[in-house]
C-alpha cells in the first residue's frame, strides 16, 4: 500500500470524481484509476461505487478513508519534522480568524511568512470565535485570531491578548442618526438591527450590552459576514454595531460613537498540545514568544 494510492482515494472521496481527482493530483486519469484498482485488489474490497453520473464511497471505502487521511497527515508531519531538524520549515499551516480581526494585519503577516517560508502551504479559515477555539483544541487549526466580550476568555488553549476595542454604531449615510457624533444604547434600542447570528461571539457582545442596560432591540436581519452586514446597513435596512478598529475598512456607512457600549478583546490562540514547526515560525513572525514560554490561560 502506497501513500500515493491513499492520496488518490482521498482526492476522489473529496471531489466525488475520478476526473477532478486526477486534475487535483496532477496525474492522468488512467494512471489514477489503475492505482486505485490495484489498491482495491490488495485490500480485497471495492472502495468506490462508480456510475455514469457519480462516484461514491462503498462501506469499505468509508471505513478506509479516515485511516488514509491519518496516514497522509502523519507522513506530512514526519517530513515537516525532518525538515525542521535540518533548519527548514515546510508542511502546512492552518490559520483561523474572525471576519472583523483588526489588531493584526493578518494578510501582511501571511505575506511575510510566505516570503520567508515558501515551502509551507497555507490554509485560511474564517469563522466564529467559539468555533475557532474548538478547532484549535482539536488540532484542525494551528493558530487563530479571536474577538470576545470582556466577560469571556478562551479556554483550553494557549492565549495572548492583542488589543482592547469597543463597538460603534454604523448607519446609512442618510439615516437620521448619521448627523450625531455619539448616541446612547437607549436611543439605538428603538432602531431595527442587522447583526451576526444569535449565540455567536460577535452577536453576544451586542446582546450583553443591551441586556445590561435593561433594553430590548429588534434584530431583523442576521448575517455571517461583517462586510455584508455593512452592505445591508448601507441600504437602509437597519443599523449595526461593529468594532471601531474594523469599521475604517468599510464604505457606504457612517460611524457613530456609542456612549455606554461594552468592550471587546482580540486574542491570538494556539494549541496547548504542541505546535508544528510552521506554526512556531508563524508565531515568531507575529512577534509572539515561543509556545511553552507563555503561561497558558483558562
Amino acid at each position: 500500500m502506497e501513500l500515493q494510492q491513499m492520496r488518490y482515494v482521498v482526492a476522489i472521496a473529496e471531489t466525488s470524481s475520478f476526473t477532478r481527482a486526477a486534475e487535483r493530483c496532477l496525474v492522468a486519469q488512467s494512471a489514477l484509476s489503475h492505482q486505485v484498482a490495484r489498491l482495491e485488489r490488495e485490500l480485497g474490497a471495492k472502495l468506490f461505487e462508480r456510475t455514469s453520473r457519480r462516484v461514491r464511497l462503498t462501506a469499505a471505502g468509508a471505513a478506509f478513508l479516515p485511516a488514509a487521511r491519518r496516514c497522509l497527515e502523519a507522513a506530512e508531519q514526519a517530513a515537516s519534522d525532518v525538515a525542521a531538524a535540518v533548519g527548514e520549515v515546510r508542511g502546512r499551516l492552518e490559520v483561523g480568524l474572525i471576519p472583523t480581526v483588526a489588531a493584526v494585519d493578518v494578510p501582511g503577516a501571511l505575506r511575510d511568512f510566505r516570503r520567508r517560508y515558501p515551502q509551507v502551504r497555507i490554509g485560511l479559515r474564517v469563522g466564529a470565535s467559539d468555533d475557532l477555539v474548538e478547532r484549535v483544541k482539536a488540532g484542525d487549526i494551528e493558530v487563530a485570531f479571536l474577538g470576545l466580550p470582556t466577560t469571556a476568555h478562551p479556554q483550553g488553549v494557549n492565549v495572548r491578548e492583542l488589543a482592547w476595542d469597543r463597538h460603534v454604531a454604523v448607519v446609512a449615510p442618510d439615516h437620521p442618526l448619521a448627523v450625531e457624533k455619539e448616541v446612547s444604547l437607549e436611543r439605538l434600542a428603538s432602531e431595527v438591527f442587522v447583526d451576526m447570528p444569535a449565540g455567536t461571539a460577535g452577536r453576544v457582545q451586542s446582546d450583553q450590552a443591551f441586556e445590561a442596560a435593561g433594553l430590548v432591540r429588534d434584530v431583523a436581519f442576521e448575517v455571517t459576514s461583517a462586510e455584508y452586514m455593512a452592505r445591508l446597513v448601507g441600504e437602509g435596512l437597519g443599523i449595526g454595531l461593529l468594532p471601531s478598529a474594523y469599521v475604517p475598512q468599510l464604505t457606504g456607512v457612517t460611524t457613530i460613537e456609542v456612549t455606554d457600549v461594552t468592550g471587546r478583546v482580540e486574542y491570538v490562540v494556539w494549541a496547548r498540545s504542541g505546535t508544528t514547526p510552521a506554526a512556531r515560525a508563524f508565531l515568531d513572525i507575529l512577534g509572539l514568544p515561543e509556545p511553552g514560554k507563555t503561561a497558558a490561560a483558562g
